[in-house]
């Protein structure tokens, strides 16, 4: 199997990003966008209130959200996914 056709079955990504009644974190979509657009299959969760966004951060240790996680592995919040794909 070739490279090209290798990586399009297992680009995958899960992505966390607060999605609230009165609030949708701009730096979610921005992620969202980026890995679409880079060919990625994106399982989509939303943290749907502010306990469940604490939550998440605090299991994690991390500041912020979005976090998106590739192969396992965290790549960060949107900044930092930007750098990932583009290196």
């Amino acid at each position: 199997m070739n490279q090209s056709s290798q990586s399009n079955e297992s680009k995958q990504a899960t992505l966390y990003r607060m999605v609230l009644p009165d609030h949708v974190c701009p730096f979610g979509v921005k992620s969202l966008e980026l890995l679409q657009r880079n060919g990625y299959s994106v399982e989509d969760r939303h943290l749907s209130t502010r306990e469940e966004t604490d939550a998440f951060k605090a299991e994690h240790g991390v500041p912020t959200t979005p976090q998106t996680f590739i192969d396992g592995e965290r790549i960060g919040g949107s900044d930092d996914l930007e750098r990932w794909l583009d290196s």
